[in-house]
């Protein structure tokens, strides 16, 4: 990641460090909709296809879980850490994320539109599409992660940062970016240029980027 500029008017996010506690160990396949979960410890369970339906999960520790196609609808994650998540498809419209970390997990497609998250660090991850149409982001930090899409049609993004970490291709149309550093990220295809707006890029991002420009705004560039 290219050093930061101290002068940098870029405002970085606001990540709150997860406090150390006890975790009790729990049984990941005895969760069901609805539940409310604290200060607990899952590991190594297969939650494939459950119905996790609006489900509480504060300061919890998932690790090793599978939750393909788990019914994550309106779920909240508080205070907690998920490791080794193994989810080709994860079902998690309008869920709700504050103070999270994700870490060494593999996603197919992330289904996460309407949802909101504030303090959350991706670290480690490989994502392919991620969709969070019409979500509210805010303080969030992604580290050496891949991304194959991330989709940002409609969303509010505040304070996010992009750490060591490529985006195949980034989807803005109706985005509002404010403090989105994408000076830490490797980007092959952006749409919605002109959504930039609220971003910050690196001088020679822009020089790559030159041509994205030149065909959002119909010029030839000819020798």
């Amino acid at each position: 990641m290219p050093a930061q500029n101290m002068s940098s008017t870029t405002v970085p996010p606001r990540i709150k460090r997860l406090r150390a506690g006890v975790r009790h160990p729990g049984d990941a396949e005895g969760i069901g909709a609805e539940d409310r979960r604290h200060d607990e410890r899952f590991e190594g369970g297969d939650l494939s296809h459950a119905d996790l339906s609006d489900v509480t999960f504060e300061r919890c520790d998932l690790v090793g879980l599978s939750l393909h196609h788990a019914d994550l609808r309106a779920a909240t994650f508080s205070e907690s850490r998920l490791e080794r998540i193994d989810a080709p498809v994860l079902s998690a419209p309008r869920s709700v994320w504050h103070d999270v970390v994700v870490a060494g997990s593999r996603i197919g497609s992330a289904e996460l539109y309407e949802s909101g998250w504030r303090s959350v660090e991706l670290v480690d991850c490989k994502l392919g599409y991620v969709n969070l149409r019409g979500a509210t982001v805010r303080d969030l930090r992604l580290t050496r992660c891949t991304v194959d899409e991330l989709d940002l049609t409609n969303a509010q993004a505040t304070r996010v940062v992009f750490e060591d970490t490529s985006v195949d291709h980034l989807v803005l149309a109706g985005a509002r970016l404010a403090h989105t550093d994408l000076r830490g990220a490797t980007l092959r295809r952006i749409t919605s240029i002109e959504r930039l707006a609220g971003a910050t890029l690196s001088p020679p991002q822009l020089v790559e980027m030159a041509p994205l420009f030149a065909a959002e705004i119909g010029i030839r560039v000819e020798d």
